[in-house]
């Protein structure tokens, strides 16, 4: 029987890791970075970076899961369901089994069931661990419509109201409705589960008047409800940056960029960001979730910062706006299935978003020290030509936002905590004289399948050409049995399948194969075309309207994408002019530093010189690779 890989490793002295093929003990954390490890088999004692452990040896296969988005609702509804039933007792410190015969006679289960449950979960870390085994219409937890309504109905009226009824007196409505309509009525354990599901806010709200809730949820003056320890709460929320970037090829100005930023409500430690020209929505809000929970050494290494940037791992709960661009089924369930919990900003309530409020607008203010800059609003830009000093692109400006990220904002003082936030991060991390720390997050194994849990999905049949999306054909044998399939039991029904792509690069997109429940790179068609990027191909089929093409393929794409290519390099001699242009002025002023008050377009123009030179070296990259250099 093949060993499958757990999703995450725990961190903790004691713990069994793997680095090279050798199997080590946990012996003491050093510090975020690293670990003292005992060697099994010889008991040598090494220092060993976090970043290159796993939980069992090299080429041990990695557990397989149904693609979230695949997930009938009926068994996504019973995993939740189990998860809640279950949930006081998940990594309980000094669980005994009284704990468990308790919970098992409330909801009338027997003890061996919610064993099996904790096990399940606590060795995956993944909600869809508890999911049937088997499909079964035998002993569904779906209720039928009729009857969902009632329950739904009643709660809303007779339980979430100022006469504050019991649960009870509940169950008994529902009851009475459904035995005069002529329904089977469910077990009052179904009702407690129902309004067990509502938020306690909620619930004190409308049984007892908005002010009550207030007085029990409304955050502390300088101090955000239940964010106690790193990663307790984590904030998210996206604003549209003041600056124009240039593109990479013409380096002729394009557009003001959005930002989508994470922080760590307890430590003020940034956790992620991610910046595209797209508006906010499902696609930015889960690749920044995705850089923000997996570790950053290659991310930091792909842009030559040598500051760490040691915040990652799984938060507890994430603290989001109410709007629609975060309310997203794919969102929700990835959140759900790593045990995320979500929690939404109150509407007109805007103190509850202050922590990264403020933290954008530390941001905002040090981009108007750059190249491009809008500034907050006409009178402050005055007669600055923002588009004519435009000179940063996206990709440089992420690595400035790196950059003074890790080695400026991080170190210095945060007036909110009386130290950097590097530092309160390790104090929740280790400890201190007088409080115990929360000890290190455990960190995810699987890393590309992460990403894919928290990327949009596109819906394909398999032709005999392969797949095509945005008019770009994509083949590779293991769609070959696919080909034409159609909905089992509905013969005249093409099935659809479902396909992911990183919007960095989409010469490959990534297939979920239903039966084997894995995904598997499928290249273009035609492998001599060159990768690019989404935003790439939207800018080609514009130039393309423009020219008046009609019925736009995959041809035209990249002949177009190969003009563009040339008119780059015949701008090679133009560049290296310019390289010795800077070399003249006085002091060279090259520093990139965010350190400096002030970036100068030129210095930034021989940066990205250089950078242009290497993009015409590049070699073909595999997409999650690319993603992590964003």
């Amino acid at each position: 029987m093949k060993i499958l890989q757990p999703a995450l490793l725990t961190l903790q002295q004691g713990s069994i890791v793997y680095h090279k093929g050798h199997q080590y003990t946990i012996t003491y954390i050093m510090d975020l970075e690293s670990i003292l490890g005992r060697e099994i088999e010889s008991g040598e004692v090494t220092r060993l970076p976090i970043a290159e452990l796993s939980g069992k040896p090299s080429g041990t296969a990695l557990a397989k899961r149904p693609d979230l988005n695949a997930i009938p609702d009926e068994d996504w509804q019973v995993a939740q369901q189990r998860f809640e039933i279950i949930q006081p007792l998940v990594n309980m410190p000094e669980r005994t089994r009284t704990d468990v015969e308790n919970r098992s006679v409330e909801f009338d289960l027997h003890t061996n069931t919610l064993y099996g449950w904790i096990k399940l979960y606590e060795e995956s870390g993944t909600l869809t661990s508890l999911m049937p085994r088997q499909r079964s219409d035998l002993g569904s937890t779906k209720l039928p419509t009729e009857l969902e309504i009632i329950i739904k109905s009643v709660i809303e009226e007779e339980y979430l109201s100022k006469q504050q009824k019991s649960i009870q007196k509940v169950c008994d409505e529902v009851r009475r409705l459904c035995t005069n309509a002529g329904i089977t009525p469910p077990h009052c354990n179904t009702v407690r589960n129902r309004i067990a599901k509502l938020s306690e806010e909620l619930k004190l709200s409308r049984r007892r008047g908005r002010r009550a809730a207030e007085e029990r949820f409304a955050p502390i003056e300088g101090n955000f409800p239940n964010a106690d320890w790193p990663l307790a709460v984590v904030q998210i929320d996206h604003t549209k940056l003041d600056i124009i970037l240039v593109d990479d090829v013409y380096r002729q100005p394009l557009d003001r960029p959005w930002i989508t930023l994470a922080i760590d409500v307890f430590s003020r430690m940034v956790y992620g960001f991610y910046i595209s020209f797209d508006p906010p929505g499902a696609l930015s809000t889960g690749l920044c979730l995705a850089q923000a929970i997996l570790s950053k050494d290659k991310w930091l290494a792909k842009h030559g910062i040598g500051t760490s940037w040691p915040c990652w791992g799984l938060p507890k709960t994430l603290h989001m706006d109410n709007a629609k661009e975060f309310r997203g089924a794919m969102l929700q369930r990835a959140c759900s299935e790593y045990g995320i919990n979500i929690e939404w900003r109150p509407v007109a309530r805007p103190h509850f978003g202050g922590h990264i409020e403020r933290l954008l607008g530390t941001l905002l203010r040090e981009v108007h020290t750059l190249p491009g800059s809008t500034f907050s609003n006409p009178n402050a830009r005055g007669e600055y030509d923002s588009e004519g000093n435009a000179a940063l692109t996206l990709a440089e400006l992420e690595k400035w936002l790196a950059t003074y990220i890790t080695e400026v904002y991080h170190q210095r003082t945060h007036t909110g905590i009386g130290m950097p936030p590097i530092r309160k991060y390790e104090e929740g991390i280790f400890g201190t004289k007088s409080r115990p720390g929360i000890g290190m997050p455990a960190k995810i194994l699987d890393e590309d399948r992460l990403r894919q849990d928290f990327m949009p999905f596109e819906e394909r049949t398999v032709q005999d050409y392969g797949v095509v999306i945005d008019e770009i054909h994509y083949y590779h044998d293991v769609l070959r049995r696919w080909i034409s399939a159609t909905i089992p039991g509905k013969a005249k029904l093409k099935r659809k399948f479902i396909f992911k792509r990183d919007p960095r690069d989409i010469s490959t997109i990534w297939f979920f194969d239903p039966e084997l429940n894995i995904y598997f790179p499928i290249p273009y068609r035609d492998t001599s075309h060159p990768p690019i990027s989404i935003w790439e191909l939207r800018k080609i089929r514009k130039q393309l309207e423009l020219e008046g093409k009609q019925d736009i393929n995959e041809r035209l794409i990249f002949d177009a994408y190969e003009r563009m290519r040339e008119i780059e390099l015949g701008a090679k001699a133009a560049t290296k002019q310019v390289r010795k242009a800077v070399q003249r002025r006085p002091n060279g002023q090259t520093d990139l530093s965010p350190k400096n008050s002030l970036l100068h377009s030129s210095q930034i123009q021989t940066s990205t010189n250089e950078s242009k030179d290497a993009s015409q070296r590049r070699e073909p990259i595999a997409p999650f690779d690319e993603m992590e250099e964003y």
